[in-house]
């Protein structure tokens, strides 16, 4: 589809996706956020749902400012994955052990390794850019600088929520290694401090939204911000790089017979910030819950736990700021999942899954997310479709 206007708005907001299937409280959001002095432009996605601020599924590009709420909690979460040479011929029938085998490489939940991971020690990871990156670490804010020992054990961990690890085949019947995580809790920390700080100054007081606080352009706010933000986004990637080499080394070990090898890896923000230009203005452009897809950009629009999620290319569509759908979104907040669904629905909606089943990933059920062929169908002018995958082992949080 192409996308609808919003009519009345400040500012174009253009959506793929019907404006009537919007949550009431989503689009006040979306018209919140077109008020903003800074803003130039709104792409909305299809997955587009509620948030703490802005909403997820929001593209919202502004000059000389920047709003950490648009940016989301978890800086730099994203997606990574890679096709395998295995077949679905190459697997086992019962795989729970390569489940427990993942699970036992890298933690989950609250978890996080008992000593840090060496990246040196780990097969196509470089082991020359990880002293930079933590010597950085003592340039970010000061309320978060003694959380350093858990960070770096966090280092190459899961997380909860939505955060998963997949073995998964495409139509061809192909494996593939998917995952999906972002900077743990030192990038929420981060989030929070500096959208409290935001909160705080002089310029944001007559917002129709305080969550909508921005940073100016040449201000030390905005450069104590920049500083941290990209620095969390670089240790969301290097969490993903790490928790792939772990998987990939599972696999190895577990198929060593059949001499596994690995295709370059994908991987992609969506929560995040870009220095990007258009119209001949530099703007920032803030994606949350959104993925870049800019002409021949590779991406990853996964679905939930059970329905499978799709491996895209990015046409580049400047009316969406070259971005397309991060995921399937959800359509019932997690309270009202728990409240409607049970471990039974749960166990029928991931049938053919190797995954957990039980009471504390019912609010990750299928059905409390937005069908992901649909999804993918209303952005058919922002990406097109490289690979259709299917899950067949999902570990969660």
């Amino acid at each position: 589809m192409s996308y609808a206007e919003v009519p009345g708005a400040k500012v174009p907001i253009r959506m793929w996706t019907d404006p009537a299937s919007v949550e009431d409280v989503a689009m006040q959001q979306l018209r919140n956020v077109s008020t903003l002095p800074w803003i130039k432009g709104l792409a909305v996605m299809p997955d587009v749902h509620f948030g703490k601020g802005a909403t997820v599924g929001s593209v919202i590009a502004m000059h000389g400012a920047v709003c950490p709420a648009a940016v989301g909690v978890d800086i730099g979460c994203g997606m990574s994955a890679v096709k395998t040479s295995l077949t679905a011929n190459d697997l086992p029938g019962d795989l729970s052990g390569l489940r427990s085998k993942i699970e036992q490489a890298i933690p989950v939940g609250r978890g996080m390794h008992d000593d840090p991971v060496d990246p040196g020690r780990l097969h196509g990871l470089s082991a020359t850019h990880w002293d930079d990156f933590w010597g950085r670490f003592d340039g970010v804010a000061d309320a978060v600088r003694f959380r350093r020992e858990r960070a770096t054990k966090q280092m190459g961990t899961l997380g909860s929520g939505n955060h998963f690890i997949e073995f998964c085949l495409d139509e061809a019947g192909s494996v593939w290694l998917m995952l999906h995580s972002g900077s743990r809790n030192i990038g929420k920390e981060l989030a929070d401090f500096h959208i409290g700080r935001a909160r705080q100054l002089a310029h944001n007081q007559g917002l129709v939204d305080r969550d909508l606080a921005v940073f100016l352009a040449d201000t030390p706010e905005m450069g104590d911000y920049r500083n941290d933000l990209f620095w969390a986004q670089e240790y969301a990637k290097n969490n993903r790089a790490i928790m792939m080499a772990l998987f990939q080394d599972v696999v190895r070990k577990e198929f060593k017979k059949a001499k596994v090898t690995f295709e370059p890896v994908i991987s992609c923000h969506h929560n995040y910030v870009a220095e990007e230009r258009y119209d001949g203005m530099d703007l920032l452009v803030t994606r949350k819950g959104a993925i870049r897809a800019g002409s021949g950009d590779f991406g990853i629009i996964p679905g939930s736990m059970g329905t499978g999620s799709y491996i895209v290319k990015g046409l580049g569509n400047e009316k969406s700021f070259n971005s397309a759908s991060h995921g399937a979104g959800r359509k019932m907040s997690r309270n009202a999942a728990k409240k409607r669904f049970s471990t039974k629905d749960l166990e029928d909606q991931t049938r053919g899954v190797e995954c957990r089943k039980d009471s504390g990933v019912v609010d990750e059920i299928p059905g409390a997310y937005k069908p992901i062929e649909k999804v993918i169908d209303q952005q058919r002018d922002l990406v097109e479709v490289v690979a259709k995958l299917k899950q067949v082992i999902c570990v969660k949080g």
